[in-house]
C-alpha cells in the first residue's frame, strides 16, 4: 500500500481509537466505583443508605439524559456536543477526587452523569457518520459495542487495582488525562458531521427526561425498599405516565425527539429490545459475584477485580471475530449461538457452594457468559446503527444507551428483589451468614437464567440475511479489524 493511503486512512483510525476510549471511559463509570465503595463510605463518611446513590446519582443522570443528548447533538453537531460532554465529565470526575464530603461526591457524580449523557450517543453517531464504507463501518461499531460490553467487568478489574493499589480517589482522578486527551485531539482528527437544523422539541424533551429518570428513580428504590414501597409506586407510575405522554407528543410532532421511523426496521427493533434484556440478565454477575468472592473467597480488590479479566478477554476476542462474519450471515446466528452460552454460564452460576474454588466453579462460568454475551451484544450495536439515516444517528444512538441503561437498572432491581425474598428481612439488610447469601444469590441467577431466555426469542426475531445469487464473493479479501 502506498504511503499516501495509509497517511489517508490513519486520520480514521486515530478517530476510531478517541471515540471508543471515551466510549469505554463512560461505560466503565457505571461499575468502577462498586468495589471501592467500603473505601469511600469510610473516607467520607456516607451512611449505608447513602452509599448506593454514589452508583445510583451517575445512573440516574446518565439515563434521563440520553435522549436528549443524542438529538441535541444531531442539531448542535455531534463532534461539538462529544467535546462538551468530555470535558464536562473530565472536571466533575476532579472534582469528585478531591472531594471532602458526602455531598461533594455525589454533585461530582451528578455533573459526570450529565456529561456522559452529552458525550455518550454521540459517540455512536460519530462512528455512524466517520466510516462510511460498510465493513469499515460494521467493524467500528462492532469495536464501540464490545466496550459497551465488556465495559462493566473492565470497571470491576479497573477499580479493584487502582483501590488496592493507589486509593478510591483514582478511579475517578484515572479519567483526567484521557478526557484531556481526547478534549485536545477530537477537534484535530475527528470530523464535525454535517448539522441538521432543526429545534428542540422541547414538550417531548421534558416528559422523556422526566420519565425516564423517574422510571429508572422507580427500579433503584425497589432494589432497596422494595415494590410495594409507596416512592416506588409513585415514581413508576409517574413514569408510565409521562412516557405515554411522550409517545402521544412523537406522534404528532413536526420534529420529533424520537423520530418513531427508527423502529420501522425489524432488526434495529428487536436489537434494542436485545440492549435491555442482556444487561438486565448480566446484572447477577457483576453484583453478586463481586460479593460473592469477596465474602465467601476472601479475596481483596485487586483480586476481586482481576476475576473478572475472563469475562471482558472473551468478549474482545468475539470482537475480533464478528465484524468478518456478520456482514455474511447476519445477527440472528450469532446471536443463537450466543443466547444458550449465556444461559449455560448463568445456569452453572446457580450451583455455586461456600466451598466452591474460582478455578472449578467461576472461571468457566465467567468464560462463557464473555463469549455468549459477546456474540449477543457486540453486533446489535453495528445491526441498529448500520442503516440509519445521518440526520438521526445521534438519537438512534441515545435510544441505544437509554435501552442499556434502564436494561440494567431493571435487572438489578428486579434480582434484587427476588434476592430479598430468598434470604428473608436480615439477609436482604446484610446481617445473614455467608451460607444465606450464597443462597440468595443462586436464586437470583435463576431469575438472571429466564431473563436470559428472552434473548432466543431475540435471536429468533432477527430477519435472516440472504444473499443474492448475483453479487459472489469468491475473491474477497476482508482486513483484520
Amino acid at each position: 500500500m502506498s504511503s499516501a493511503g495509509t497517511e489517508a486512512r490513519a486520520p480514521g483510525r486515530l478517530a476510531l481509537l478517541i471515540i471508543v476510549a471515551c466510549q469505554l471511559m463512560l461505560v466503565v463509570d457505571g461499575t468502577v466505583m462498586n468495589v471501592a465503595l467500603p473505601h469511600i463510605q469510610e473516607g467520607l463518611g456516607f451512611s449505608t443508605a447513602g452509599l448506593s446513590w454514589v452508583i445510583n446519582a451517575y445512573t440516574l443522570t446518565f439515563g434521563g439524559l440520553l435522549l436528549l443528548g443524542g438529538r441535541a447533538g444531531d442539531i448542535l453537531g455531534r463532534r461539538r456536543l462529544f467535546i462538551a460532554g468530555i470535558a464536562l465529565f473530565t472536571v466533575a470526575s476532579l472534582a469528585g477526587g478531591l472531594a471532602t464530603s458526602a455531598t461533594w461526591l455525589l454533585v461530582a457524580r451528578v455533573v459526570q452523569g450529565i456529561g456522559a449523557a452529552m458525550a455518550g450517543p454521540n459517540t455512536i453517531a460519530l462512528i455512524s457518520t466517520t466510516f462510511t464504507e460498510p465493513r469499515q463501518r460494521i467493524r467500528a461499531l462492532a469495536l464501540l459495542s464490545a466496550m459497551a460490553s465488556a465495559g462493566f467487568a473492565i470497571g470491576l478489574i479497573l477499580g479493584g487495582v487502582l483501590t488496592d493499589v493507589l486509593s478510591w480517589r483514582w478511579v475517578l482522578f484515572i479519567n483526567v488525562p484521557f478526557g484531556i486527551a481526547a478534549v485536545l485531539l477530537a477537534p484535530r482528527h475527528v470530523r464535525e458531521p454535517q448539522r441538521h437544523p432543526g429545534r428542540l422539541e422541547w414538550p417531548g424533551a421534558a416528559t422523556a427526561t422526566l420519565g425516564i429518570g423517574a422510571l429508572t428513580y422507580g427500579f433503584i428504590h425497589a432494589s432497596t425498599h422494595g415494590w410495594s414501597a409507596g416512592q416506588t409506586l409513585t415514581a413508576l407510575g409517574l413514569g408510565a405516565v409521562l412516557l405515554v405522554t411522550f409517545l402521544a407528543i412523537q406522534m404528532r410532532s413536526a420534529q420529533p425527539l424520537v423520530p418513531l421511523r427508527l423502529f420501522k426496521d425489524r432488526n434495529r427493533a428487536v436489537g434494542y429490545i436485545g440492549f435491555m434484556l442482556a444487561p438486565a440478565a448480566m446484572m447477577s454477575a457483576f453484583y453478586f459475584l463481586t460479593q460473592y468472592v469477596q465474602i465467601v473467597l476472601h479475596f481483596g480488590p485487586l483480586a476481586t477485580g482481576l476475576a473478572f479479566l475472563p469475562m471482558a478477554g472473551s468478549v474482545f476476542l468475539i470482537s475480533r471475530v464478528v465484524p468478518r462474519v456478520l456482514h455474511r450471515i447476519g445477527p440472528r446466528p450469532l446471536a443463537l449461538t450466543g443466547a444458550p452460552l449465556m444461559i449455560a454460564g448463568l445456569a452453572w452460576l446457580t450451583q455455586l457452594d461456600t466451598t466452591s474454588s474460582y478455578a472449578g466453579s467461576l472461571l468457566g462460568p465467567m468464560f462463557l457468559l464473555g463469549l455468549g454475551g459477546g456474540l449477543i451484544f457486540v453486533p446489535l450495536t453495528p445491526v441498529i446503527m448500520g442503516s440509519v439515516e445521518p440526520r438521526d444517528a445521534g438519537v438512534a444512538g441515545g435510544v441505544l444507551q437509554t435501552m442499556q441503561q434502564v436494561g440494567a437498572t431493571l435487572g438489578l432491581a428486579v434480582l434484587i428483589a427476588v434476592f430479598g425474598a430468598a434470604v428473608g428481612p436480615a439477609g436482604a439488610a446484610g446481617t445473614t451468614d455467608a451460607a444465606t447469601f450464597v443462597h440468595g444469590m443462586n436464586v437470583a441467577n435463576v431469575a438472571s437464567v429466564v431473563i436470559a431466555a428472552g434473548l432466543v426469542v431475540v435471536a429468533l426475531s432477527f430477519r435472516s440475511v440472504r444473499r443474492p445469487a448475483a453479487q459472489p464473493e469468491p475473491h474477497v479479501v476482508v482486513e483484520p479489524a
